[in-house]
């Protein structure tokens, strides 16, 4: 009789041969190995994505709204500096033209006395020679920088242009005259620097009523002399 063996089975059962398997580098992905699928967005990354662009959209309109309102508020600073530049030219040259003005004024005063002696010289015969050719000159150059001289026998009398020295009536004049100029007036554009110095004569006393009286004397005259026309013709002729 003989004796199981156990595991006899097992020791006897030839083991089979491993086959080589091929190499593979590490890191590499087998020829048959299956493409792997891409990982689907989840439904909370797809609902988020669209809000952040929108909350980055927002974003950029505001900081555009800052950049919009910073240029509107240096356009405004420009155009403010811009007119009062311009107000600084105005004022400077309005400036410029007053002291040009004041400053041949004070010139041509001084000179005054000396047109007043060339005058007075003219009218008393003495203007002759050199000192004719000097004084022409000097008259000359004064009118090219705007000095004009004024005041005439016979006008009317203004307060405002002329100076009254001596005054009297004449019983020939209508209203308050200047019936001698003592020194003429002179002026730069509309600007007098100088009134002219005259003597003035008013009308006599009463003599507007007598003028008046007259001027009613010879109106009731010319309507007598229609009234005796219209009677030696007849009367005026009915229609």
């Amino acid at each position: 009789m003989t004796e199981e063996n156990p595991g006899f089975d097992e020791q006897q059962q030839p083991q089979q041969p491993q086959q080589p398997q091929p190499d593979v580098p590490s890191g590499a992905a087998s020829e048959d190995a299956e493409p792997q699928a891409a990982p689907t967005p989840s439904a909370e990354e797809e609902a988020a994505a669209p809000a952040g662009d929108t909350g980055q959209n927002a974003a950029l309109v505001a900081q555009l709204d800052q950049v919009r309102t910073a240029l509107n508020e240096r356009t405004a600073d420009l155009q403010r500096l811009q007119a009062e530049f311009q107000n600084y030219r105005r004022r400077v040259e309005r400036d410029r033209v007053a002291v040009k003005e004041m400053a041949v004024a004070n010139l041509l005063t001084e000179l005054l006395p000396v047109l007043d002696d060339i005058g007075r010289a003219r009218e008393h015969g003495e203007l002759v020679g050199g000192f004719k050719s000097v004084a022409e000159s000097l008259e000359t150059t004064v009118a090219k920088m705007g000095l004009q001289q004024f005041g005439k026998e016979g006008e009317p009398f203004d307060p405002t242009i002329h100076e009254a020295l001596m005054h009297s009536y004449a019983p020939d004049v209508t209203e308050t005259t200047c019936v001698a100029i003592l020194q003429p007036g002179y002026r730069i554009g509309e600007r007098t620097i100088r009134p002219a110095r005259v003597a003035v004569a008013e009308p006599q006393p009463g003599a507007q009523t007598v003028k008046a009286d007259k001027k009613a004397e010879s109106a009731e005259n010319a309507g007598a002399a229609d009234q005796a026309d219209d009677k030696e013709n007849g009367g005026p002729e009915e229609g």
